[in-house]
């Protein structure tokens, strides 16, 4: 099930955000997208998921046009994790967990499919051991780890999470990002919104570069973050390079010359 964007073209008002933005997203792999700020990569996000449409060009997802999907067949297919995502009910995080499978729901009571796919969710984010407490009560760091275990209960085919990082401890950070990864192993497409250049070193299958809202390179780690792709798009001097066991790893010297 390919998740295809093509042409994309997107304002704010009058400001160009994305321009003629073209990408072919396959499951089984993460991808990631990269960029400063302001280039492009929430917008970008957004339009994949359906939340956003273009002002011309086009998203599909397994040749279908994204946007004309019922929302409970986008739900169904598609978890977004937004950038910044709120919690504002005193509800216990079990519940909110729960809400992943709405899409799903026949009735109005959990099926025993239900209650499998919400205890794989919290096993998976490692957030059982307070299910019972109340979202309000939890910090940010646990929060995000709920909304992400909502995400993974609803089993989408494809998971677009924006900034999934944000709020997370470094230890928590890595916890996410083999969890992605893993689901991307599984066979789903995984896309996700990052800042950190040495992350997506270690654990994107496809990076797409965004720079002023245009494309400046998309590919594997090694083809896109190239010495000469860094500087032009951060004004950083850095490079790839492989370590004693053979990993990938981002060397930062600091920023180019002026």
């Amino acid at each position: 099930m390919i998740l295809e964007g093509d042409n994309i073209c997107f304002a704010h008002d009058t400001r160009p955000a994305l321009e003629d933005v073209s990408a072919r997203l396959h499951p089984g792999q993460f991808s990631v997208i990269l960029g400063p700020n302001g280039a492009g990569k929430s917008t970008l996000l957004n339009c994949l998921a359906g939340l956003l449409r273009p002002h011309s060009g086009s998203v599909q997802l397994d040749g279908d046009a994204i946007l004309e999907l019922s929302d409970a067949a986008r739900a169904r297919l598609l978890g977004l994790l937004p950038q910044g995502a709120q919690t504002h009910w005193a509800i216990t995080a079990h519940a909110l967990v729960a809400l992943g499978r709405y899409p799903h729901r026949k009735g109005f009571g959990l099926s025993v499919e239900d209650d499998s796919a919400i205890d794989a969710a919290l096993t998976a984010t490692g957030t059982t051991s307070f299910s019972d407490r109340l979202v309000t009560e939890l910090s940010g760091g646990e929060r995000a780890r709920v909304l992400m275990a909502r995400v993974l209960a609803g089993q989408p085919q494809w998971i677009l999470a924006d900034e999934p990082l944000a709020n997370l401890d470094p230890g928590y950070q890595i916890d996410m990002l083999h969890l992605l990864r893993d689901q991307a192993r599984s066979g789903k497409g995984v896309v996700a919104v990052l800042h950190d250049l040495h992350h997506a070193v270690r654990f994107a299958d496809h990076v797409i570069l965004l720079h002023r809202g245009k494309i400046f390179a998309q590919g594997s780690v090694a083809d896109v973050l190239t010495s000469s792709n860094l500087a032009a798009v951060y004004g950083i001097d850095a490079k790839l390079f492989s370590d004693e066991e053979g990993a990938i790893q981002l060397l930062i010297k600091g920023k180019t010359a002026p």
